[in-house]
């Protein structure tokens, strides 16, 4: 059959559809009506977007000629290498809106923790593929495995990078439940940041969540060790956070934290971006206020507006049917990613699908919920939808190299 009947045109699309979709919110939010109030590198924006999808493009089809086990026999270097730059970005890195994330190279400034995503996934799926049986009775293979996404997380926080640690650490849960961790592990897994996340909003809530979460815990996998465990952790997370907030924090992420919690109480400081972006959101109604007409983006109201709030420009111009649209699309990726997942035979695709897709669904949950004013403002792009070329093209990678997974399922499998 002719390759060209067996690629995913569908996902194509979608990424298409994605960018297409940001490029056109970058120009309303850099190259508007009132872009003159603008600094002239804010109104290169646009133009510096093309051309990362421009070498995006480049970048995935060059990838579909590549023979798939490639991915799977440099996943460790690329690890290390990676590890190395971020590393090297915590000594020698420059600081952007208050994290030392940027890493430059003569005229090139990357932000490696970009990469560094898709290097931990790779590397996490390889040794996961090389430990088949991922149980309750094998968990010293699934703490290595949460150790290979930890230590990124670690060296991303000295960086001042809240939000991508928190992407990098949603990952754990999912790869492992995918390789065959009980189902009460995984929920003990991801119980610190429901727990966390209760916590926030108000302590008792938050010991509510863990006695709840430590029955369910016990109901599923009847283990009185992890019970325990679930109920000792669900505890310290509860004091954590409250500590965390006032002595670990910095004071711009304390505020961020509480004005989550009641952005009234700072309208004018820390909680003015949460208010701006629920006010374009909502003001642009059914069908919106037309293209480069969205008040909230023209008049410069919203921070980061080609950014991290992305999603209120277009949703305060194209209303709830075009915010609807974005969403679906979102939607479509994500499910096709993990069918292409369910559908091949090798563990280590399987993985590295589901790891991709993870980071997806992160990206826009904790980037829709910061614009909604459903999580704390931490900073995290909308997939090919808000302007940054690190992400764009990391994001672009991730998803050839599952293309180029789909691609070639028959031959990959061969080698399993």
């Amino acid at each position: 059959m002719a390759w060209y009947r067996q690629f995913d045109w569908l996902l194509v699309i979608c990424w298409v559809l994605l960018f297409v979709a940001g490029l056109v919110a970058i120009y309303s939010a850099t190259l508007g009506p009132v872009s003159e109030f603008l600094p002239a590198n804010i109104q290169q924006n646009f133009l510096n977007q093309i051309i990362w999808i421009l070498i995006s493009i480049l970048m995935l089809v060059s990838i579909q000629f590549t023979n798939p086990r490639t991915f799977q026999q440099i996943s460790y270097i690329l690890y290390a290498v990676c590890l190395i730059l971020a590393i090297a970005t915590v000594m020698w890195g420059v600081e952007a809106g208050g994290a030392r994330r940027w890493l430059v190279i003569g005229s090139i400034r990357f932000q490696i923790s970009e990469m560094l995503k898709l290097a931990t996934i790779l590397a996490v799926a390889n040794y996961l593929t090389s430990r088949r049986d991922i149980s309750a009775e094998h968990i010293g293979s699934a703490l290595v495995a949460v150790a290979l996404m930890v230590v990124p997380s670690i060296i991303i926080i000295l960086q001042n990078d809240t939000g991508t640690a928190l992407v990098l650490l949603s990952i754990i849960p999912v790869m492992l439940f995918w390789s065959g961790l009980p189902y009460g592990i995984s929920l003990f897994l991801i119980s610190p940041a429901i727990i966390a996340y209760a916590s926030v909003i108000n302590w008792k809530i938050g010991v509510i969540v863990t006695l709840i979460l430590t029955v369910a815990i016990f109901f599923i996998q009847k283990r009185l060790w992890l019970t325990t465990s679930a109920l000792v952790v669900g505890n310290l997370v509860v004091v954590g956070v409250q500590v965390a907030l006032y002595q670990i924090l910095r004071p711009h992420q304390q505020a961020r934290i509480e004005a989550f919690v009641n952005p009234s109480l700072d309208p004018q400081g820390a909680g003015w971006n949460v208010l701006q972006a629920k006010t374009a959101i909502g003001s642009g109604g059914l069908w919106g206020k037309g293209f480069l007409e969205g008040t909230q983006t023209q008049l410069r109201f919203l921070p980061e507006q080609w950014t991290d709030f992305i999603f209120p420009v277009f949703a305060e111009e194209f209303g709830f049917m075009g915010a609807g649209a974005l969403l679906l699309v979102f939607s479509i990726m994500l499910f096709r990613l993990l069918n292409i997942a369910a559908d091949h035979k090798h563990p280590f695709a399987q993985l590295v699908v589901v790891g991709v897709a993870t980071i997806f669904f992160a990206h826009l949950v904790i980037n829709l919920g910061s614009a909604m004013g459903l999580l704390p403002v931490i900073g995290l792009p909308l997939p090919f939808t808000s302007y940054g070329g690190s992400a764009f093209l990391s994001f672009s990678i991730m998803l050839a190299i599952c293309l180029n997974f789909d691609l070639n399922k028959r031959e990959f499998s061969i080698y399993n």
